[in-house]
């Protein structure tokens, strides 16, 4: 089956009538997502401290667009993984607030997870918010660490950064 009709049904996410798949960033409904995450996040930091990539970036083959979807077929999460030679970054990462406590982010994450780990990543990195608590909590129980900033990241005093072997 090819890569972009792969699904991932894991027993949980099935039950709660969710599922996972590659999708294109540029649909209406996932359009709606990304600007849902940046309306919650920009009123948290200063504009130079957001690093969301845009939809544009998104559509590159460096990248991987992943969407949960519920058993009406309504997009209620996405997530990216961005794939560099060293590592996989994870990007654009948001559940609808109605959705979660039912495991979609972390099967989410792990849906990323192996999409980094088959494009040849041996390590995952992210960079979020101070403010994301809900978030920095998932990725340590997700067995992420802190690390220092990476790539083309600076120090700043509203990011966390993390970092986890595949």
């Amino acid at each position: 089956m090819p890569l972009q009709e792969r699904q991932e049904k894991r027993p949980a996410l099935a039950a709660a009538g969710l599922s996972i798949r590659l999708e294109r960033p540029d649909q209406p409904d996932t359009l709606a997502l990304i600007d849902e995450l940046d309306a919650y996040q920009k009123p948290l930091y200063p504009p130079e401290s957001h690093h969301g990539v845009d939809v544009e970036a998104l559509l590159w083959p460096e990248a991987a667009f992943a969407v949960v979807r519920d058993e009406n077929g309504e997009a209620v999460g996405c997530g990216a993984v961005w794939c560099a030679p060293a590592y996989g970054e994870l990007k654009r990462m948001y559940v609808r607030p109605q959705c979660r406590g039912k495991g979609a982010a972390r099967a989410l994450m792990d849906f990323l997870e192996a999409q980094a780990r088959a494009r040849g990543c041996a390590e995952m990195a992210l960079e979020t918010g101070i403010h994301q608590r809900e978030a920095i909590g998932l990725y340590q129980r997700a067995g992420y660490d802190f690390c220092p900033p990476f790539g083309d990241y600076r120090e700043d005093p509203y990011s966390v950064f993390m970092r986890k072997p595949l």
